[in-house]
Parts: C-alpha cells; sequence; structure tokens
C-alpha cells in the first residue's frame, strides 16, 4: 500500500534550499549528505537534490512544481506569512478560491520550484 509521497526538488546551493524550506516554510531537517537532503513538516516531506553548477533551474522549460494538501489553509498561511512577507514580489500569492473547489496559496522557492499549498473551499 502506498503511504506519502516525497518529491525529489532540484536545487542549485543545499544548504540555501534548506534554510528555505526551514526557516520561511517550517520543515525541519532529517538528514543531510554530499547533494541530498531530506526534511518533513507534518505528513509531507521532500528530498532536495543539489543539482550540477551549469544546470540553469531558472529556464521555464525545468519548471518543477509541487502540491501539499493541508486542512487548514488559513492558519497555515497563518503561520507562514510573517516568513514569507520580505520575499521579492511575485514569488508568494496569497489565499486564493481556485474554480475547481480548492483554497489555495503559492510560494516559489529559491530555484523557481512552485509550491501549491490548498485546501478544499470552504
Amino acid at each position: 500500500m502506498l503511504t506519502q509521497i516525497t518529491p525529489f526538488v532540484p536545487c542549485a546551493d543545499l544548504d540555501r534550499a534548506i534554510a528555505f524550506y526551514r526557516d520561511r516554510l517550517g520543515f525541519i531537517l532529517g538528514f543531510k549528505a554530499d547533494n541530498y537532503a531530506f526534511l518533513k513538516r507534518d505528513a509531507a516531506a521532500l528530498r532536495l537534490i543539489e543539482v550540477d553548477a551549469d544546470v540553469d533551474l531558472t529556464d521555464p522549460k525545468r519548471e518543477t512544481s509541487f502540491y501539499i494538501d493541508t486542512t487548514d489553509i488559513e492558519a497555515l498561511w497563518a503561520q507562514m506569512a510573517p516568513a514569507l512577507a520580505d520575499l521579492p514580489q511575485g514569488r508568494v500569492r496569497a489565499p486564493f478560491d481556485q474554480p475547481y473547489g480548492q483554497r489555495e496559496f503559492h510560494v516559489f522557492d529559491e530555484d523557481c520550484t512552485l509550491i501549491f499549498f490548498g485546501a478544499p473551499s470552504p
């Protein structure tokens, strides 16, 4: 039986990516090796993998994204908003309702990975 999915998220600088996910999004570092780290927050987890220096993660053809479901989008937003407030304009989209019945907010990490946080609309 399947129990969880943990995406591999490419990053240009492992330490910088760990700091972003830990300090801005509240993930806890579980393990770190040379070019790999495992982070977790509640039941959500991800695996950061540092890519070679010649890989351009800002190239739109390499766009990566993943979706994290939550039970209380407003409470999660209230927790994360202070740590996200000083990110450059365009990196964060505050909670809004989607036509497919989800309420979401979006965050771009340091390497242009788009992270969706969502819950069913009230």
